[in-house]
């Protein structure tokens, strides 16, 4: 299938054209990139000083903020930054949470009342040469799944924009996720249920890790640890322009970031109940596949 979704928009908050809306959910949930090429966020004079990995604090490749926390040195991460400076990259980010909230809502608007905001984060450092394990390498196809953080069947929504004044953004996409669950699922062991109680009783998970939540880790894993799968897998190349937005559900969608620098990208969390068609979520897919309840 054709990976992109084009739309052709300029603004961040509508009204959108009647064809734009009904194209939009069902583009991002059939697993699709919406790409949004003349959709652009863009900087105040005074911001381009952030366009370099010096505001990085040294041990995070990201700067973050956590739209649900107030104002204060906990909302921001990842920098060194302080002060004046430290408020600026924090009003930057903000502004970005906000546009992209109500870019989802003006686009999707059957996800408008369930959708939930996740972290804001600015990725100031080039993707290719970066040091990392495979398990935390996103050069290597995956799809999102987090070890700490349970999201019982959660969807993970994802909008992106590539700030860099000239470069594109390098990604690669897979296949469709049902391909790739029955091919990773016989490699998973069941999950142990008190495995599951330890983790969120030493608060080494946020919540229980449900039985949904072991799959999708599994299958993250040993899809990136799976050289022959990373090398020789049904994918395509996908340069995103400098300037562009896209959007996906990253929890279906497998995706690899090659190379690139300064990029946002915002999380928001999704109920499998809220989607137009809940049977083309993972949880879904996983249920038909595996033949029980997963949550």
């Amino acid at each position: 299938m054709e990976i992109l979704e084009q739309i052709d928009i300029d603004q961040w908050d509508g009204p959108f054209p009647a064809p734009v809306t009904a194209k939009a959910a069902a583009a991002l949930e059939s697993g699709k990139v919406l790409f949004a090429p003349r959709l652009h966020f863009e900087l105040a004079e005074s911001e381009r000083k952030f366009l370099s990995p010096d505001y990085l604090d040294g041990k995070s490749k990201n700067i973050s903020y956590r739209p649900n926390v107030p104002a204060t040195a906990n909302a921001l991460g990842g920098t060194k930054s302080t002060g004046a400076e430290r408020e600026e990259l924090l009003a930057m980010l903000r502004r970005y949470y906000e546009r992209s909230f109500a870019l989802l809502k003006a686009l999707c608007p059957d996800y408008r009342d369930r959708i939930q905001p996740g972290f804001t984060s600015f990725r100031p450092a080039e993707i290719a040469g970066r040091a990392s394990s495979w398990r935390k390498d996103d050069t290597r196809l995956h799809v999102d799944a987090f070890p700490s953080r349970p999201l019982q069947g959660l969807r993970i929504l994802r909008v992106f924009s590539n700030v860099h004044p000239t470069a594109a953004r390098m990604w690669r996409v897979g296949e469709p996720f049902e391909q790739i669950a029955t091919t990773f699922l016989p490699r998973i062991s069941p999950p142990n249920p008190w495995s599951s109680r330890m983790l969120q009783a030493f608060h080494i998970t946020k919540g229980r890790r449900s039985p949904y939540d072991h799959l999708m880790l599994g299958i993250h894993d040993a899809m990136k640890a799976d050289e022959r799968y990373q090398s020789g897998g049904a994918q395509t190349s996908v340069p995103i322009p400098a300037g562009a937005t896209w959007a996906c559900f990253t929890d279906s969608v497998p995706h690899a970031a090659m190379s690139g620098q300064f990029a946002f990208e915002q999380t928001f969390y999704l109920p499998v109940d809220a989607m137009r068609d809940p049977a083309q979520s993972p949880l879904r897919v996983l249920e038909r596949l595996t033949g029980r309840p997963l949550t």
